[in-house]
Order: structure tokens, then C-alpha cells, then sequence
């Protein structure tokens, strides 16, 4: 029987506007809804009167003017990102312009190249003005935030943990209405397992993903997010179980569902776990491992 990921996909919002979502959370979601963002990127704040922005989203003017308008009467004082992906920090930098507030990351974009295919591309000009680590504490007026690294989707990758309320902004990390893209270069499946597993050893109550709805039933959800990406080895074991095969004629087979349009992604995803279990030695490529060589079971 195959896995069922809980996903869910009704979200009531409106552009431009910012929710309230707790005592200490807002939300102003961003009009860029692609195959990759859902309906756009949420854009969170965080505090009262002192107060955090995590992921500013694309550079857009309209929806930097829409965080200005949340923000009129209040004091930026961090950006924080996720991840430098262009749908999640490139405004940091003007609304650093506009509120002198410094940006926090785990670093510049590591993948050296835009993903191919994709439309959330690198932002290779994002540089955080303080670099993070693990486990870094930020403190702020009323709030304070826990930096948790979850490699995978991209190697600078990371979630922040708001104590007050035992929330975990997860990025693209978790997503509650889809799987997460995980392509190589930079997105590297084994740190992609390595993460959700690392997950599993916190308690939080609720996930605010970037893109769609919160997550409730944090553990169960993760749970099934790794069991899902077990399954889809196991079809990769299946498919090599007939002798060599290349990564087309795979994503033909295991994404029957899935509309062609978004094939090249998936075959991202499945080279993605190829270099996993290569790297497990449980499959082998004929030559240096590509997206274009063929692959049979070790």
C-alpha cells in the first residue's frame, strides 16, 4: 500500500495582507504561486512592536510594500532566511534598505549554478550580514528563536524555533501541502534524511512551512514524509530489479500521476535519491553517476 503523506491544500488568505495567526504571528503571503510555491511565499512576523521577518520572499515591489504596511509603526530589527532560494530571500534587501534591519542566514547559496528546470532558482546574492549555526539562540523584544540546520533542500538550509510558542518555521524543510524539492547540486538527499530525522528529536507543536498550510501533528507528519521517500526507493529497487535502467524511463514508471510538465522535477528528485544510494552502495552507475547514466542494483 502506498504512503500517504497528510497533505492538505485549502488555505484562506489574501494577497498582500497580514494574518493574524497567534499572539506573537503574522503572516503576509506574496502573489508568486507557481508549481513550486503553492499559492505563494508566506512571509511571517514575528513579535510585537520589535519584531522579525522570516523569508521577504521575491523581489517584488508590491509585496515589500505590503510588508512596510504590516510594519508601519513597528521596529524591524533581524531578517531572517531559510534558504536562498529566489522565492524566499532576495527582498531581504530592500527591506534592509528600508528599516536598517541585518540579515541573518546560514550562509551564501552553495550550489554554484541555478537548479536547471526549476523556476525557484539560487540567490546568488544573498550574503547574510551574521551567519548562523547550529543551535544559535536569537534573542528579541518578547521573542526569542532556536536556529535549527536542516540540510538537504539546499545545504544552508535552516528552520527557526520560537520558543514563547513552541512553533518551528520550517521553510521549504517541511511543507504541509507538498513534497520537498531536493535536487542536486546543493540538495542532497542523504542531509535531506539526515534533517527530517534530526526533526524527530524535537517536540514542537506546530510547523509554519514558507508555501501552504501549518502542520499540527508534527512527529506523524515527518514520519510519513520519510517513509515516503523509503517508498520511493524502493521503486527505484524495483525498477532495477529488470536489469539497468536511466533515470527517464524510472520517473516514467514511478510518477504515473504526475503530469509530464513536471517530470523534469521529479527526475531531479529521483537522481536526488540515485546519488543517496549510491553513495549507500546499494545501487552503482555505468561510469561517474549523472543524470544521464544508467544504474543497476550493487
Amino acid at each position: 500500500m502506498a504512503v500517504k503523506v497528510p497533505f492538505r491544500r485549502d488555505l484562506e488568505f489574501e494577497y498582500g495582507v497580514a494574518e493574524d495567526l497567534s499572539p506573537l504571528i503574522r503572516r503576509v503571503v506574496a502573489k508568486n504561486p507557481s508549481a513550486f510555491t503553492f499559492h505563494g511565499t508566506g512571509t511571517y512576523i514575528i513579535g510585537r512592536g520589535e519584531v522579525a521577518v522570516i523569508d521577504p520572499g521575491p523581489l517584488d515591489g508590491a509585496h515589500v510594500g505590503a510588508l512596510m504596511t504590516a510594519l508601519k509603526g513597528e521596529m524591524v530589527t533581524h531578517i531572517l532566511i531559510t534558504h536562498t532560494h529566489r522565492d524566499h530571500s532576495p527582498a531581504a534587501e530592500p527591506l534592509k534598505q528600508l528599516t536598517g534591519a541585518k540579515t541573518y542566514g546560514f550562509g551564501p547559496h552553495g550550489g554554484g549554478k541555478l537548479e536547471s528546470g526549476l523556476e525557484e532558482g539560487g540567490d546568488m546574492a544573498f550574503v547574510p550580514d551574521i551567519e548562523l549555526e547550529d543551535n544559535d539562540v536569537i534573542l528579541g523584544n518578547g521573542w526569542t528563536v532556536d536556529v535549527v540546520h536542516t540540510p538537504g533542500h539546499l545545504s544552508n538550509h535552516v528552520c527557526f524555533g520560537l520558543r514563547e510558542e513552541n512553533t518551528l518555521f520550517t521553510g521549504d524543510h517541511v511543507m504541509g501541502w507538498s513534497t520537498t524539492v531536493v535536487s542536486p547540486p546543493d540538495g542532497n538527499m542523504s542531509e535531506y534524511m539526515q534533517s527530517l530525522d534530526k526533526l524527530l528529536g524535537f517536540d514542537y507543536d506546530t510547523y509554519w512551512p514558507t508555501h501552504g498550510p501549518a502542520i499540527t501533528e508534527t512527529k506523524p507528519f515527518v514520519e510519513a514524509l520519510i517513509a515516503h521517500r523509503q517508498e520511493r526507493m524502493d521503486q527505484i529497487r524495483k525498477c532495477l530489479s529488470s536489469g539497468p535502467m536511466a533515470i527517464p524511463d524510472m520517473v516514467k514508471r514511478m510518477y504515473t500521476d504526475v503530469p509530464e510538465n513536471l517530470h523534469p522535477a521529479a527526475a531531479r528528485s529521483v537522481y536526488a535519491h540515485i546519488l543517496h544510494m549510491v553513495n549507500e552502495g546499494e545501487i552503482k552507475a555505468e561510469g561517474t553517476p549523472s543524470e544521464t547514466s544508467d544504474y543497476s542494483l550493487g
